[in-house]
């Protein structure tokens, strides 16, 4: 990796690991603290962007972008916002697959800092425990909110839900599009990347398929 440009890691799409980069000592301060730095440091890029933040419409921007960043587009980065993944024992002895589709994804590139949106679809098979429907999205939504990388997005996903279920049998695929390919670079405005991670039962492909026929249907 020492030999490669940081150019050439943010347009190859290049993760270095299944876990978010963070630094230690990530959340010793507190969110206001993040904040009036964050505030600090923008105001100082918009000054040198030429901007005149004593204009009464630039003058709340750095508080503002500040406040965005800490508690809306990367409160995923922060482990006590994380869902708590409730389940609840199989009594129904449902052993089908449950598939949850078009969940929505609102992320950011994390070698440029540009929205990645799109949708994510989700489907497992249950052992001894289900999981209730809402907590699925609520941890899409929860690793969305943080730079990321799309792979390393779907893999976030797949491994917390087969560890709260107890099961491999889950299947997690994600087709987005990236700010990063369309605003800037090769700005291309009609692709779109899918990735796709699965275990357990969903190794073989006649299950692959059944999920992929639910997730297409109407």
């Amino acid at each position: 990796m020492k030999n490669i440009s940081k150019d050439t890691i943010g347009d190859n799409h290049i993760g270095t690991s299944i876990e978010t980069p963070l630094r230690e000592g990530a959340f010793e301060k507190s969110d206001s603290e993040k904040i009036e730095s964050i505030q600090h440091h923008f105001s100082k890029i918009m000054e040198e962007l030429g901007l005149d933040l004593t204009d009464e419409s630039l003058s709340g921007t750095p508080y503002r972008f500040a406040k965005m960043y800490v508690s809306e587009l990367f409160y995923g980065l922060d482990p006590k916002n994380k869902p708590h993944l409730s389940t609840f024992p199989n009594k129904y002895g449902y052993k089908k697959m449950l598939v949850e589709k078009n969940i929505s994804i609102d992320s950011s590139c994390e070698h440029h800092f540009l929205p990645i949106t799109g949708n994510a679809h989700i489907g497992y098979i249950p052992g001894e425990n289900v999981v209730g429907l809402s907590k699925i999205n609520r941890l899409v939504d929860y690793y969305s909110h943080r730079p990321q990388v799309q792979e390393r997005l779907c893999l976030q996903i797949l491994k917390d839900l087969q560890e709260a279920l107890g099961t491999e049998n889950v299947i997690v695929i994600i087709s987005a599009k990236h700010l990063c390919v369309s605003s800037r670079g090769i700005k291309d405005k009609s692709s779109s990347t899918t990735t796709i991670e699965y275990g357990g039962l969903f190794e073989e492909i006649d299950y692959r398929k059944e999920f992929i026929q639910l997730v297409e249907k109407d």
